[in-house]
């Protein structure tokens, strides 16, 4: 997969592609990660890239020119009709089937923005999308830019070790993963549930999945829509359970 990102710290993206899950992408060239500072596209001595807002208030502006001349030459690389998203407290709400709508591109631009904002009219003219990580406030696109690509290019095929690894994740098909454990079997006081030591697969598979959905009901009960019959005999089982 081809990503571009459009940013005012460039060495700070360019990290994600040096370590953990995203490094193993680039260096196995499933992943190309190139960015453009939008300061090298000004044509003052001052590289200047923000301005005041007009009509007035607090902070500075990400100006039009350097923004749109840093997109355009990304696009010389890029497909023309290659997405651009903005990173942005006002856009859709990222998850993991946006994540995955994302990992069936070839390419994607990307671009961070910084101080207040940036011109209205990048946004009208240049973006496709516009990508929130929550309901808080940043001091720049970079890190929510990062966090997106990690979350797309773990789903890409080869990336990671186990092609169900990705499938088995939180909030693939709205649950939360079941719990998991490891060595030792016994470890101050707290020990691992027998079904996992069982070797029965279809035994721990049914268990992990009961326990997914209850861990999503106690935890992120936003995410179940409406529980089934044996969904709700499961969740009442539980609850029957810690009564006792």
């Amino acid at each position: 997969m081809k990503i571009g990102v459009i940013s005012l710290f460039p060495k700070m993206v360019s990290l994600i592609a040096q370590y953990g899950v995203v490094g193993r992408a680039a260096e196995r060239n499933l992943l190309s990660l190139t960015t453009y500072n939008p300061r090298d596209y000004t044509t003052d001595k001052y590289q200047k890239v923000d301005d005041k807002p007009y009509g007035g208030g607090s902070g500075m502006i990400m100006k039009y020119r350097p923004l749109k001349a840093a997109i355009d030459s990304a696009k010389e690389s890029f497909n023309k009709n290659c997405p651009v998203i903005l990173m942005s407290p006002q856009g859709e709400c990222f998850n993991q089937k946006i994540a995955r709508e994302f990992a069936e591109l070839p390419e994607l631009l990307i671009v961070s923005g910084r101080y207040e904002g940036i011109d209205q009219r990048i946004i009208d003219s240049e973006i496709s999308k516009e990508i929130s990580l929550g309901d808080y406030i940043v001091s720049g696109g970079e890190i929510p830019a990062m966090m997106t690509i990690d979350a797309i290019i773990r789903l890409l095929p080869d990336v990671l070790g186990d092609d169900h690894s990705s499938i088995d994740e939180s909030f693939e098909n709205n649950l939360l993963e079941y719990p998991q454990y490891t060595r030792p079997e016994e470890v101050d006081g707290y020990f691992v549930p027998k079904v996992l030591l069982s070797g029965d697969h279809e035994a721990i598979k049914e268990w992990r999945i009961q326990q997914s959905l209850i861990r999503t009901y106690e935890k992120r009960p936003d995410l179940l829509d409406k529980l089934n019959k044996d969904q709700e005999k499961i969740i009442n089982k539980n609850k029957q359970r810690n009564k006792d």
